[in-house]
């Protein structure tokens, strides 16, 4: 462990994603730890994982069963808290996210305690994916700005997380443990009034494998806004 950065890379079925990603990573040439939380694959997924842990030490993986997104960034999160890493760089693993950012994300995080991708802050970020993939990222944008008051690009998984001045109970104050995590997370840190470094990127629509969103993940993530929202009515 270098403890100074740690990736973290939750995987469910990317079997087809996984050594690219750790290519990818590997180019950058950062030196990073990267921790792989696998959420019960039943593909090759964790076989991959155990023998890129065998050729490389900074390769640490946890083997859990499925519990959503969400829970799974929380235990990584735990686990780097755990082992006092300077730096959380928390992604994707489906080929969204273009590690080519990291030397970026990391000089901001020297200032800012958190830097964040927007995919708002340049036309063409999203310029390959879906109409109707587009059409839901912009709406839950734009919800959230209007009911949360959160003026950034708050349902990314892509960021950079400096621990000097950000707890882990900061993140635990987000209930979630699916995809409504990333904006509830960003929520309470907003609230925490931390200093939050937005950069543009341009996000990459999948090639390889299937997207694990599904139609439930949607509506329980529109369901979980109004009742934050009305929580934070309530509070006021």
């Amino acid at each position: 462990m270098n403890k100074k950065i740690c990736v973290v890379l939750p995987t469910l079925n990317e079997e087809k994603n996984i050594l690219n990603i750790f290519n990818y990573i590997k180019k950058t040439k950062v030196k990073l730890d990267i921790l792989f939380i696998d959420d019960d694959s039943t593909d090759s997924s964790r076989k991959i994982i155990k023998e890129l842990k065998k050729k490389n030490s900074n390769i640490f993986y946890i083997f859990r069963k499925k519990r959503g997104l969400g829970s799974a960034h929380k235990d990584g999160l735990k686990w780097c808290y755990k082992y006092k890493y300077k730096k959380i760089i928390t992604m994707d693993c489906d080929g969204t996210h273009d590690p080519r950012h990291f030397k970026k994300m990391i000089n901001y995080s020297n200032t800012f305690d958190l830097v964040i991708t927007s995919r708002f802050l340049k036309k063409g970020s999203i310029s390959d994916w879906p109409w109707t993939r587009k059409f839901i990222t912009v709406l839950r944008h734009y919800l959230l700005k209007l009911f949360l008051k959160i003026n950034y690009d708050a349902s990314g998984a892509y960021r950079c997380i400096s621990t000097k001045n950000i707890k882990l109970s900061h993140f635990l104050l987000a209930k979630s443990n699916n995809y409504s995590f990333f904006w509830e997370s960003l929520y309470y840190l907003n609230k925490k009034k931390i200093l939050i470094k937005e950069i543009p990127v341009k996000l990459f629509f999948r090639k390889l494998g299937t997207s694990k969103m599904r139609l439930k993940d949607i509506i329980h993530s529109i369901y979980y806004l109004i009742k934050i929202t009305f929580n934070k009515n309530n509070q006021n």
